[in-house]
This record gives C-alpha cells, structure tokens and sequence, in this order.
C-alpha cells in the first residue's frame, strides 16, 4: 500500500495498518514529506519508498527528487527507493533514479507522453520506454 506522507494523520494510519500484516510504500511528494517520515515511527518499518516530485519541469523534478533522496541518506534510511515524476519530466527522474540504481515506476497513470514529448501509443509503449532506461 503506498501512503503518502503528507497527509494528516498518515502516521497513525500506517502504524495499524502496519500492526496488520500490510506492508507500506511510504509516498513522498516533497522533502517536507521526507522530513517528516525521517522522524516518524513507522520510517524503520516501512517496505520501500516512492519518491514522486510531482514538478513538471525536468530539471526541477530531479533536483526536488535528489533532494528527498538526500533527507533519507542523511537519516541513514536504507530501504528500497522507487522514483517517478509526472508528465515529460517522469522520464527524467525516472533516468537519474535508474543510474543511481533505483527502481522506477512509468504508466499511464504517471503520464501519457514519451522522452521527446509525443503521445504514447499506449501503457505498453511507456514500459518499453522505461526498460531501455534500466539496460
């Protein structure tokens, strides 16, 4: 389950369901987010971490993205990361986060369009788009 952390009251949320059995992707959405799962509770029991800057320039949303990844190196927060962005700009988080050995996630629902800006044929075209960034 991925919970964002931004959100009131996700702390108390991800503890019961964590009490559960279920495991959590923790959502980052900015390195407020990032700040605040660090100093969390539930930060050493969570599966992995998405980190999804949501800004739709490029440049922008790798530097927002290394910068949340940078809160959790400083708080020695080792679990799995996966990366996306929204739009154009997924593919250049997306391409950081494959060199520095980070899982990505693309789809429809992360965008519609390829590298250069052209409208996906479909969900398909965006995986094989996103598997040559990992060869």
């Amino acid at each position: 389950m991925t919970a964002y952390q931004g959100e009131e009251g996700i702390v108390e949320l991800c503890e019961h369901v964590l009490d559960r059995g279920v495991g959590i992707e923790a959502g980052l959405l900015s390195v407020g987010d990032a700040e605040a799962f660090v100093e969390s509770p539930i930060a050493a029991r969570c599966t992995r971490v998405l980190i999804e800057p949501l800004d739709t320039d490029p440049d922008v949303a790798v530097a927002h993205a290394a910068a949340m990844e940078d809160v959790l190196a400083q708080a020695e927060i080792a679990l799995e990361q996966v990366h996306h962005g929204d739009l154009v700009a997924s593919w250049a988080v997306s391409k950081r986060a494959a060199h520095c050995g980070h899982g990505i996630r693309t789809g429809l629902e992360d965008t519609t369009v390829l590298p250069d800006g052209t409208l996906a044929k479909d969900n398909a075209e965006l995986v094989r788009t996103a598997l040559q960034l990992l060869a």
